[in-house]
C-alpha cells in the first residue's frame, strides 16, 4: 500500500509517499522561509499563495519518480493551521483523489508530529508521554493509543517556539529565529545571569513563557550588549526554557507511572533539549527518549503520509468525500 501525504498547514509545502512495506519512499519539501523573512514572520496570504504555486511542482516532481497509478490513497493535513494554507492542500488532495478514483483521508497535523518518531523507531509503543513543542503549541500529551490522547498540560500564553522567536528578534537575529538563538547560545558561557523558571512549582502541568520573555526583554533593553553578552543571554534563556519543559515532563511521567517519552515538533530539534532529556530519562526512569531526525522535526509530508497509513489501516474507512479543514483541531477531540 502506498500513501501520498500532503502537508500545507503553515509555510512549508510537503509532499511524500509512504509504503507499508518499504517505508518512506519519497519526501519533498518547499520552504517559504526566505519569503517571510522579509516581513519578520509568516504572512498568511503569502503562505497560501505560495502553496498554490508550489504544490503542483512538487507533485509533478514526485510523479516523475513513481507512477501515480501506484498510489492507493491520499492523506492531507486538515488542521490545525492557517485556514488559507489548509484549503490549498485539502482541495488539491480531493481533486487528485477524485481524478485517480482513490480515497482521501484528512489527518490532524499535531497527531502527525506526535507520532513522527515512529517513522524511524518502530519500537515505540503506547502508552507514552509526549512532549509536543512546535511553533504554536507546547503541550504534554498522554498518548494511550492511536487517536486517544489526553492533554495533561499546555501553554497558557506563548508557546516555547514563539518565545524563542520573539527573544531572538530582540537580540537582533535573523528570521527564522529559533535556530539562530540556539546557535548563539552555544557560544554563551555561564554567568551571573539566572532567568526564572515560570510555574515550576505549580501543581498543574501547564506552561507560561510570556513572563520569561518579558524578563529577557527587560535585560536586553536596559543594557548595552556586545556579542558575547548576547550569547550569554541566549544561553541563560535557552536553559530556562529547556529546564521548565523537562520539569513538567518529568512530573507527567511520575503522575502516569510511565517510562516512555516521545519529544516531537520543531523545537524537538534543539540540541540542549535532546541532551538534557536523554540524561533525565536515564537517571530517573532507566529508559530512553525518542525523537525524530531533524529533517522530520519541522512540518513535512512524510509524517502526514505515515499517519494516513496508520489511520486508514485502523479506521477501515474507504472514502471521505467532504473537504475538511479545521484551523483549530485539538488532539483530545480525535476519535
Amino acid at each position: 500500500m502506498k500513501v501520498l501525504g500532503i502537508e500545507t498547514s503553515c509555510d512549508d509545502t510537503g509532499i511524500a509517499i509512504y509504503d507499508d512495506v518499504k517505508g518512506l519512499l519519497i519526501n519533498e519539501l518547499y520552504s517559504q522561509k526566505k519569503i517571510h523573512a522579509k516581513h519578520g514572520g509568516i504572512v498568511p496570504e503569502l503562505a497560501s499563495r505560495e502553496h498554490a504555486k508550489k504544490i503542483v511542482i512538487l507533485i509533478d516532481k514526485i510523479f516523475q519518480k513513481i507512477d501515480m497509478k501506484e498510489i492507493d490513497f491520499i492523506s492531507y493535513t486538515a488542521g490545525p493551521g492557517l485556514v488559507g494554507s489548509l484549503l490549498v492542500g485539502a482541495t488539491f488532495a480531493h481533486s487528485l483523489g477524485f481524478s485517480l478514483n482513490i480515497p482521501v483521508l484528512p489527518v490532524n497535523h499535531m497527531e502527525a508530529h506526535l507520532l513522527s518518531p515512529m517513522l524511524e523507531f518502530k519500537s515505540i509503543k503506547f502508552p507514552f508521554i509526549g512532549l509536543l513543542v512546535s511553533g504554536k503549541h507546547t503541550q504534554i500529551i498522554a498518548a494511550y493509543k492511536l487517536g486517544k490522547y489526553e492533554i495533561l498540560g499546555t501553554s497558557v500564553d506563548d508557546a516555547a517556539g514563539e518565545a524563542f522567536d520573539k527573544v531572538s528578534k530582540l537580540l537582533g537575529l535573523k528570521y527564522p529565529n529559533g535556530k539562530e538563538l540556539s546557535d548563539l547560545a552555544e557560544k554563551g558561557v555561564k554567568s551571573n545571569l539566572y532567568f526564572p523558571r515560570p510555574m515550576k512549582n505549580h501543581c498543574n502541568l501547564n506552561f507560561s513563557f510570556s513572563g520569561l520573555k518579558t524578563f529577557t526583554a527587560n535585560i536586553i533593553k536596559n543594557n548595552i550588549l556586545d556579542i558575547q553578552e548576547k550569547a550569554n543571554i541566549a544561553k541563560a534563556f535557552e536553559d530556562a526554557v529547556v529546564d521548565i519543559l523537562l520539569i513538567k515532563t518529568k512530573k507527567a511521567l511520575y503522575q502516569k507511572g510511565w517510562s516512555n517519552l516521545v519529544i516531537a515538533g520543531g523545537v524537538s530539534a534543539n540540541k540542549k533539549l535532546r541532551k538534557k532529556s536523554d540524561i533525565m530519562m536515564k537517571k530517573y526512569f532507566n529508559s530512553t527518549v525518542f525523537y525524530t531526525s531533524s529533517k522530520f522535526c519541522t512540518d513535512n509530508g512524510a509524517m502526514i503520509a505515515y499517519l494516513g497509513f496508520l489511520r486508514y489501516k485502523n479506521l477501515n474507512k474507504s472514502s471521505f468525500l467532504n473537504i475538511l479543514v479545521k484551523p483549530k483541531w485539538s488532539l483530545d477531540s480525535l476519535l
